[in-house]
């Protein structure tokens, strides 16, 4: 039996540990010349102890540092996909980054802050560390996505991305004062259990408003959608993938932690927004996903559909739906991690990112081919990958809470979405390519995908091997 002070340490050991590591990062690149490998190796040891001690925490329950970070259960295994999510974008972009002559050691050290403004999203147990966690998150982001400065798309995203977050920002520190001003706290457990009396302000709805519209915008939900395109390709590959799959995945815990584990989303009039954002974003995503020859954009396009799928789970508001959004954003996490990551391989110099590039490839490298099929399998909701499993259970549980039309919208999108991901497939296999010879792939890029690929697989023939961790959180 642990004491309480061993309790606390270990409650925050994979916060602790990542920022320690980030700050040794930050001196070995401030004191170091040519640090990239030192800086790799450090970031990577420090994100696998991270991972390992959210396993070890995600048993426990309760709060820690003066109620503000929640402990155990959701935050834990979400702290385990950042980490996750981090080491593969870590391996993606060393080569990537070498390949295009921009290997410098800040980009980990950037990687690893946002890891942080990640987990304080998802084990948030006050707003304040919400909005902490994401501006932490988004100013990261804003420069590696123009990390590859003497690109002008590399420029334009960063700049398009900075001045929309800073919108969003503003959304949700406003959305947080209207809250604090009808509840006198930013205690998320407080206004949970003062629900009632609380929800009788004005206030509280319009506050509660603005911290959807800016969450909506992170998670690229229509119509705060605009920049995902641009910036999904103006950013380098490998950012692109940590975008699409970290900073997703820490915004829609964010929207968990406000919207489906309480009452809130019980008033009709924001059930009726997340409906129409979640409507949008499942038709205008895959509408436009269609018209795209870019691979980059048809993937950005993609996101802002599957986010469209993750929020019917939000409306439905019942366990199934919970535990089927839980399951989906980790389930497309791996998808579109190495969805970009195999993009991010055979890049060179912004080229190799069309359909037509992709002609032929099932010859020239099969593996690759073979596991980029299995990924838009997955995406496009083909069993038997985990992909079919993330919108079955969203779809039952609108059914179940009585939004049968709203999933009915979502199996057609889904229908209408296998024809820009089968494309790909068709193209690969049963197109002829060029003869010019395809980047080589070093062997930790190639386990990165590997491991994806396993992990789509896996989840999709035993989901109750992930569901069955969901379900035991409290």
């Amino acid at each position: 039996m642990m004491n309480q002070d061993e309790f606390n340490i270990i409650t925050y050991a994979p916060l602790l540990i990542l920022s320690v590591t980030s700050i040794l990062v930050m001196f070995i690149e401030a004191v170091v010349k040519k640090s990239e490998k030192i800086s790799y190796a450090m970031s990577i040891i420090g994100l696998v102890a991270t991972f390992i001690l959210s396993l070890r925490t995600i048993n426990l329950s309760g709060t820690t540092l003066q109620e503000m970070l929640n402990v155990g259960g959701m935050g834990s295994l979400f702290t385990g996909l950042f980490s996750i999510m981090a080491i593969g974008t870590i391996v993606l972009a060393k080569e990537f980054l070498e390949k295009e002559n921009a290997h410098y050691g800040e980009f980990y050290l950037l990687i690893l802050f946002a890891t942080i403004g990640m987990v304080l999203m998802a084990t948030a147990a006050d707003l304040i560390v919400i909005f902490l966690g994401l501006e932490l998150m988004s100013i990261c982001l804003y420069v590696l996505a123009g990390f590859m400065r003497k690109r002008i798309l590399s420029n334009e995203s960063a700049l398009k991305y900075f001045i929309m977050g800073a919108f969003a920002s503003g959304f949700l520190l406003y959305g947080i004062a209207l809250i604090y001003g009808a509840s006198g706290t930013t205690k998320i457990a407080f206004i949970f259990n003062n629900y009632e009396t609380i929800s009788k302000s004005p206030f509280f709805w319009v506050g509660t408003g603005f911290l959807f519209v800016a969450l909506a915008f992170k998670v690229g939900a229509v119509p705060f959608h605009m920049w995902v395109p641009d910036v999904y390709q103006g950013a380098p590959t490998p950012v692109s993938a940590f975008m699409s799959t970290g900073a997703k995945a820490a915004a829609f815990a964010a929207v968990i932690i406000l919207f489906l584990t309480s009452d809130i989303s019980r008033g009709k009039d924001l059930t009726n927004i997340i409906i129409v954002v979640s409507s949008l974003s499942m038709i205008v995503g895959n509408i436009l996903a269609i018209s795209q020859s870019n691979l980059k954009r048809m993937l950005a396009y993609s996101s802002i559909a599957h986010a469209g799928y993750i929020l019917v789970g939000i409306v439905a508001n019942n366990q199934i739906g919970r535990n089927g959004v839980i399951f989906y954003v980790c389930s497309y996490a791996f998808m579109n991690l190495g969805a970009f990551g195999i993009l991010s391989l055979l890049e060179k110099e912004e080229t190799n990112l069309t359909y037509d590039d992709y002609s032929g490839l099932a010859k020239r490298k099969p593996a690759i081919a073979a596991f980029m099929s299995i990924f838009m399998f997955s995406l496009a909701g083909i069993p038997p990958f985990a992909g079919f499993f993330g919108k079955y259970y969203v779809f039952v549980s609108a059914i179940d809470a009585g939004y049968t039309w709203l999933a009915i919208l979502g199996v057609l999108m889904s229908l209408v979405s296998i024809y820009y991901y089968l494309k790909l497939v068709v193209v690969m296999y049963f197109q002829e390519g060029i003869s010019e010879p395809t980047p080589g792939i070093s062997i930790g890029s190639y386990l990165v995908i590997i491991l994806s690929m396993a992990a789509v697989t896996v989840l999709g023939i035993f989901p109750n091997s992930l569901l069955f961790i969901i379900t035991a959180f409290k």
